[in-house]
């Protein structure tokens, strides 16, 4: 588990599926860890990354960097899924687009 200012990250994997907990708000100051976190060398060998935004109560647009990069990332090794986003979040995914080209789930 990491904290990072208003953003606190838990992951857990089991076999090839990693699953990020978000809990707080990601924005400029707190993607940055998200984005170190999961870089390249932490995404090699995945087969699934879920983020589950249960408890993340605020996404900044600059956020959105981070599930844009890891979705391009495993593009080629498997998928990435948004799970359990709230209302507020999704509207943020339907104005920028991120709906129609991502895996996204209430």
């Amino acid at each position: 588990m990491s904290v990072a200012q208003n953003l606190t990250i838990t992951e857990e994997q089991q076999e090839t599926t990693l699953t990020v907990h978000l809990e707080g708000q990601l924005d400029r100051l707190t993607s940055p860890e998200l984005d170190r976190r999961l870089d390249d060398k932490r995404l090699a060998g995945l087969k699934k990354v879920v983020f589950d935004l249960e408890k993340l109560e605020y996404l900044f647009s600059v956020g959105l960097r981070v599930f844009l990069r890891v979705d391009k990332a495993m593009e080629d090794q498997g998928e990435m899924v948004i799970t359990h986003v709230n209302s507020l979040i999704m509207e943020i995914f339907n104005v920028y687009g991120f709906t129609g080209i991502m895996n996204i789930q209430p």
